[in-house]
This record gives C-alpha cells, sequence and structure tokens, in this order.
C-alpha cells in the first residue's frame, strides 16, 4: 500500500518546506530565490555559473540554498549574485537616464556596465544592463562603502564578459 496516495500532497508540501527551512538556517547557508530565465537567457546563466571566480572580494565561494546555476553567493554575510532576473524598474526610469535619482546611477567596471541601486536599507545592488541576460549582485551592509563595491565588481568582470554577451536582455520574464 502507498502511504503517499492517501495523503493529500497540500499537507505533505509545507511540512517538507519547514524542513528544509530549518537545515538551511542550522548551517549559516544564505537562502536565495533563484531566478526562473527564459530559453534564451538560462544557457548564458548556466555558462556565467561556470566562469565565476572562486573568490570575490578575497571570500571564498560558498553557494546559497537551494543550488541552483541561477545564484552564487562569496563570503559571510554573502555577496549574492543571481542571474536571469526580471529587468529591474529602474532600468527605464527616466529619472535614472538623466541623473535625477540620487538613489540610482549608472556606471561601468572592466567593460561592464552597471545599474546601481541604493536599497533601502543602505545597503547596493548592481544589476548588469546592455548584455543579454540580467545578473543582479547584491552587497551586504559591511560592503556597502562607496569603494567596498568596486573590487567585487572588477571580480566578476571578466566572467560576465565570457559568458553574458553585449546586446539586450530578452523581455519575456
Amino acid at each position: 500500500m502507498n502511504i503517499f496516495r492517501h495523503r493529500p500532497l497540500g499537507l505533505l508540501l509545507p511540512a517538507l518546506l519547514v524542513a528544509v527551512a530549518g537545515c538551511s538556517a542550522a548551517d549559516g547557508s544564505d537562502t536565495v530565490t533563484a531566478p526562473t530565465p527564459d530559453a534564451r537567457t538560462a544557457p548564458l546563466c548556466r555558462d556565467l555559473d561556470k566562469a565565476l571566480p572562486r573568490k570575490v572580494d578575497g571570500q571564498p565561494r560558498r553557494d546559497p540554498e537551494p543550488p541552483s546555476a541561477y545564484t552564487a553567493a562569496w563570503g559571510s554575510p554573502a555577496i549574492i549574485l543571481r542571474c536571469g532576473i526580471v529587468r529591474p524598474p529602474k532600468m527605464i526610469d527616466e529619472k535614472v537616464a538623466l541623473g535625477e535619482d540620487p538613489n540610482a546611477v549608472g556606471g561601468g567596471v572592466n567593460g561592464v556596465d552597471w545599474l546601481m541601486e541604493k536599497q533601502d536599507d543602505g545597503t547596493w545592488r548592481f544589476t548588469t544592463s546592455e548584455r543579454r541576460a540580467y545578473v543582479q549582485v547584491t552587497l551586504p551592509e559591511k560592503l556597502s562603502g562607496p569603494d567596498d563595491s568596486a573590487q567585487v565588481l572588477t571580480d566578476l568582470a571578466a566572467a560576465v564578459k565570457k559568458a553574458i554577451p553585449e546586446g539586450i536582455a530578452s523581455m519575456r520574464h
């Protein structure tokens, strides 16, 4: 007799989620929601995952839970990378383009252009622009000073240039 046939899946799923969440918190790993890139973007993100450096800003790679080719992390608290995200609204905000938004600005590091957004908690989030996939990097508070992000973006630039060609990211997310 199959006991799962008689138990509603709706009761089993919450129990599994609680168990997984408990394991993630116990081992100190970060939990990150993996993006769901479209068919055009997913292979680029998988290529990026293979090209990413072992260390960023001197911190070793220790990927978040659940494991995904679309997420990566370094250090603790973690520098988080997500590939294949939806285009951020500020990417097409006229105020940002005109330099009138004090919390968002464009810039480049080692041949990779980034939208830099200051978050409500004072940390910074960076999203690639002019690439065929959006790659987002979120810095922890300890690395959110004006000079701290440069090394992180420098360390990631070669992998982004290698795996994510220049162009326009897919609009279907």
